[in-house]
């Protein structure tokens, strides 16, 4: 019987189809493949470092170059302004001072007015350049450009200040000029 019983168990097991996994094995060849991948992945991330290094380098050098370009353009502005200033100075001014419908005791009060006006300029002139040649001010890039920036408005309001002075006198001596015509004219024609 035990021999039935074994032929039975034998074709029954061939009947089921049984596949065995056998012993398991170990492949070199994906942990070597992972470990390339791992050295591969590290030197990318050094050299991404190293990029976000450079970018945040080059970022700080633009910063810098641009606020230079900030002070350069608030100099360029302030120096044009006060060389409008000399130009009225030159011309309109000598043309207002040497007018007969100025009266001599307002040529005094005129002159005081441009000079007063010119003198603001020159202290401006003088503390920019303290501003730009001095560290003894300690200010960073972006302070310095915001007081370069206030000390350009100045001067604008100081040219807008003299053009305005200028179109005034000019007016009254072209009223007093038309005056004179209109009191002097001739009656009889």
């Amino acid at each position: 019987m035990k021999t039935k019983i074994l032929v039975l168990a034998i074709a029954l097991l061939f009947s089921l189809n049984i596949k065995a996994q056998g012993m398991p094995t170990y492949d070199n060849t994906n942990f070597v493949s992972l470990i390339k991948q791992l050295v591969e992945s590290g030197k990318q991330t050094a050299q991404m470092i190293k990029s976000v290094k450079f970018l945040k380098d080059a970022k700080e050098s633009v910063e810098k170059v641009s606020s230079v370009v900030q002070q350069l353009r608030a100099v360029q502005e302030i120096a044009q302004n006060n060389q409008r200033l000399i130009n009225v100075m030159q011309n309109d001014l000598q043309d207002i001072l040497n007018s007969p419908y100025i009266k001599p005791e307002e040529v005094t009060r005129v002159a005081q007015s441009f000079d007063a006006i010119v003198q603001n300029s020159l202290d401006a002139v003088d503390f920019m350049g303290e501003i730009l040649s001095s560290d003894n001010l300690k200010m960073t890039d972006a302070e310095r450009a915001e007081v370069l920036k206030e000390k350009e408005l100045e001067s604008k309001e100081m040219v807008s200040n003299i053009q305005t002075k200028t179109k005034r006198y000019k007016d009254i001596i072209s009223f007093r000029k038309m005056q004179d015509k209109v009191n002097n004219r001739e009656t009889e024609y």
